[in-house]
């Protein structure tokens, strides 16, 4: 298969991170006989600082005409730390996401039997955990109308949803919870919220096609303590923009760090696929960003297309570095591996995996056999 993928790294760590996705991918082209085309735009405020644009034009014609998006990071504290500013980074990419009609953020969320006692919630707890969580990404409160008063001192934004917006997604995670345990819970604000109880009617006729799966409803306050207290009893959760937001960076904590969640974003023409940590901007160029959430959302992307087995042959190289604790130091304290030697391991592994034994020894004395 032949794919051009639009390669937006974005900013921080972003280009760190998204080089050892594409290193996984090159792999899988040489193993499986495909052909990946990578051409690169920029986003975010590398975007800005060349252009006074977060999403110039020329990224948005390279995404629209191109068959993927591989997404870094975003952000640069000179502007995280100024509200005020009126251009900024996170506007590309809510503006991409719109533009692209990206309206589906599957994000999945697993608890790795090695990492367990790396994770801050008991071992008890956590077991089990596997987790997809479908937010909608292109309505909501992010999308909604927003006003100031005249003299600054009354603020609001519009939350506001309809039934197509709300049925398009609703459609793709009974899909998924089909293929999966065949539990979907919807998380809303019903008792409050005018919108949630839109989604909750919405939602309550869809599942009636899939008679298959068991729907069941928790309000986003509910869902945050579940979250902690029993992960491993939800299987698809399904929700709307600014709670799926909330949700699933807590359910980052899950796995031991938010290195590890990846994330595929889909339109019904469109897709993007990101790893769903911020540009950490503090670890730039340090060679200490963990690659792995980049890396499991380049499988992402081939998962998409079908490409199961490819996919599959990363998801399997990230297992066994995490097996050998090949990783860096937010998972590694006492011997980490830097970004790129990670990466390294993981496209070795992927071409080569009858050798992960030699291969971990050279990766550690900075032989890697292959890169």
């Amino acid at each position: 298969m032949k794919l051009d993928i639009a390669v937006l790294s974005g900013d921080g760590i972003g280009p760190e991170v998204t080089a050892q996705a594409i290193k996984a991918l090159e792999a899988v082209a040489h193993n499986f006989d495909h052909s990946f085309i990578f051409k690169e735009g920029l986003v975010g405020a590398i975007a800005i600082d060349q252009t006074g644009n977060p999403l110039p034009d020329e990224t948005l014609e390279l995404c629209v005409n191109t068959d993927a998006v591989l997404f870094g990071a975003i952000g640069d504290p000179k502007y995280d730390n100024d509200p005020s500013a009126p251009v900024r980074p996170e506007q590309g990419l809510l503006r991409l996401r719109k533009e692209l009609g990206l309206y589906a953020n599957i994000r999945p969320v697993k608890a790795y039997p090695t990492l367990i006692d790396k994770s801050p919630l008991k071992r008890e707890i956590i077991e089990g955990t596997d987790i997809s969580i479908y937010r909608e990404l292109t309505g909501g409160i992010y999308f909604g109308k927003k006003e100031i008063s005249d003299d600054g001192n009354v603020a609001s934004d519009l939350c506001e949803y309809s039934r197509e917006e709300i049925e398009r997604i609703s459609h793709l995670a009974f899909k998924a919870a089909q293929k999966r345990r065949k539990k979907l819970t919807l998380v809303d604000k019903a008792n409050v919220l005018e919108s949630s109880r839109l989604w909750r009617k919405v939602v309550t006729e869809i599942a009636t096609s899939y008679s298959d799966v068991t729907l069941d409803f928790l309000f986003v306050d509910n869902a945050a303590m579940q979250m902690i207290l029993n992960p491993s009893q939800f299987d698809v959760i399904l929700t709307e923009n600014m709670f799926g937001d909330i949700i699933s960076d807590e359910a980052s904590v899950i796995g031991g760090s938010i290195g590890l969640l990846a994330s595929a974003s889909i339109g019904n023409t469109c897709c993007m696929f990101e790893p769903i940590h911020g540009s950490y901007p503090q670890a730039t160029g340090k060679g200490i960003a963990n690659p792995i959430a980049a890396i499991l959302s380049a499988a992402m992307l081939l998962e998409h297309f079908n490409l199961i087995g490819e996919a599959n042959a990363i998801r399997d190289a990230v297992e066994k570095a995490l097996e050998l604790n090949i990783t860096t130091p937010d998972l590694n304290t006492n011997n980490p591996l830097s970004t790129e030697k990670v990466g390294d391991f993981i496209a070795d592994y992927i071409l080569n995996p009858e050798d992960s034994n030699l291969n971990f020894e050279n990766i550690h004395v900075g032989q890697s056999t292959i890169i």
